[in-house]
């Protein structure tokens, strides 16, 4: 089971670094884009979903989770 480690202030900078990154690599071309719309996918992905893979190995949690 996958535990949301990314908090709402950073998962709005993710998404919205995310879609420049992309729009970057709409408007280049050549492997420039390829690593901007890898990157810009990363970054989207884990903004959406609110899990980030190296967060979790590092040990890093910013999602506040209200506890009963």
């Amino acid at each position: 089971m996958i535990i949301k480690n990314v908090g709402g202030a950073d998962r709005v900078i993710r998404i919205v670094a995310g879609l420049a990154l992309g729009a970057a690599a709409y408007l280049t071309s050549g492997p420039a884009a390829i690593i901007l719309g890898v990157a810009g996918l990363g970054a989207l992905m884990t903004g959406l979903v609110g899990w980030c893979a190296l967060y979790r190995l590092i040990g890093i949690n910013t999602c506040k989770i209200d506890k009963p």
